[in-house]
């Protein structure tokens, strides 16, 4: 509770949870005996009684984030309640294979060392991939950007960073991160899609919970059919979202070779010329078409749309709320940005790895 909602206080964590006081009070106890909440003293507020203690999540417990791209490659450390210590992207020299991408990490690691000397202790590493990662083995299926192909992926990086590592797709863990800390919040039916160099996927809360099908493989949207006989998909198809809503087509048109998502951001918000606005209106209309698929298929509350994608929806959001309403059957659903910006997979990441630790805190 602490960790995903914030500090809370004894009192409140009672009513939450349905426990008795003094049931609360030994659990608050156990947990700060393994430094893992802290407790302390609420403002006086002039009401009578003795005020309950504040307990919080010990930030100084964190993880290892990873986002390996196919420009870059992002690591960050985080902590408990969703506080990131520390955010480094180093930009690489092409498609980083899987060997460059493992020795990179080390070596941001390494860098990082200061930060990591400051916390209380360090339980693991997350990585969210533009793949698909089989949940139980660690295994890369296909990230097809990267061109890894059927390789172990959670090793090398256990073995690297002496730290048990998981990894799962990185458009998954960013609907897992916005709907605990972000956009979705509180949404019990949320769709969310990101938008990478890598390309865009997708990940699906119904009910309040995340669907990850069979494999850990759910919520590929980005394998959606939006333009028949369109441009060639690395899936072998023709016409998917992923190969006609690219990043580097929005920067091409503002004559750009990249500068990623923050340069993008830039010529949207400054008044594009017209090669840029033609180029965007396009995307957005077929992501429209995707969206529209999306909701009549899973009935969401809340679209939720991050990476380049963000600020698509800043350009002409309320345009593709519209269209979306308009072309599906119930309508009334709200497309919003995301809200944790470039920390959204890091953060997305490290959920996954504080799992054990929140199922199992002894």
């Amino acid at each position: 509770m602490v960790h995903r909602n914030g500090p809370l206080s004894r009192a409140e964590l009672t009513r939450r949870s349905g426990l008795n006081r003094s049931t609360v009070g030994a659990l608050v106890s156990a947990l700060t005996e393994r430094n893992l909440v802290r407790e302390t003293e609420p403002a006086v507020d002039g009401r009578v009684g003795r005020p309950s203690p504040i307990v919080q999540a010990n930030a100084g417990v964190a993880v290892i984030a990873v986002n390996p791209d196919i420009d870059a490659l992002t690591v960050g450390v985080v902590g408990l309640g969703g506080h990131v210590h520390a955010r480094v992207r180093r930009e690489t020299q092409g498609v980083p294979s899987l060997e460059d991408a493992v020795g990179l990490t080390r070596q941001i690691v390494a860098g990082l060392q200061p930060t990591l000397a400051g916390l209380d202790r360090v339980l693991g590493a997350g990585i969210a991939l533009p793949g698909l990662v089989t949940a139980v083995t660690g295994r890369v299926l296909v990230a097809p950007h990267l061109g890894w192909r059927d390789v172990g992926l959670t090793g090398p990086f256990a073995d690297a960073l002496g730290l048990p590592v998981v990894a799962a797709n990185d458009a998954s863990l960013g609907s897992l991160a916005e709907s605990i800390f972000g956009a979705a919040l509180g949404v019990d039916d949320a769709v969310y899609l990101n938008g990478s160099a890598s390309g865009i996927g997708g990940g699906i809360v119904t009910g309040g919970a995340q669907l990850v099908g069979s494999r850990g493989y759910g919520g590929e949207l980005g394998h959606t059919l939006v333009s028949p006989g369109g441009r060639a998909c690395h899936c072998g198809r023709a016409g998917c979202l992923d190969a006609e809503v690219r990043l580097e087509r929005l920067l091409g048109a503002a004559g750009l070779d990249g500068g990623g998502i923050e340069a993008l951001e830039r010529v949207l918000s400054d008044g594009p010329p017209e090669a840029v606005r033609a180029e965007a209106d396009r995307q957005l209309e077929l992501l429209a078409v995707a969206l529209t698929n999306v909701v009549n298929i899973f009935d969401p509350e809340l679209i939720v749309l991050g990476g380049f994608l963000g600020p698509l929806v800043d350009f002409r959001g309320d345009r593709l709320a519209t269209t979306v309403n308009a072309g599906s059957l119930a309508g009334r659903v709200i497309v919003r940005r995301a809200a944790l910006g470039p920390e959204l997979l890091l953060v997305g990441a490290a959920e996954l790895a504080f799992q054990p630790l929140l199922a199992s805190p002894a």
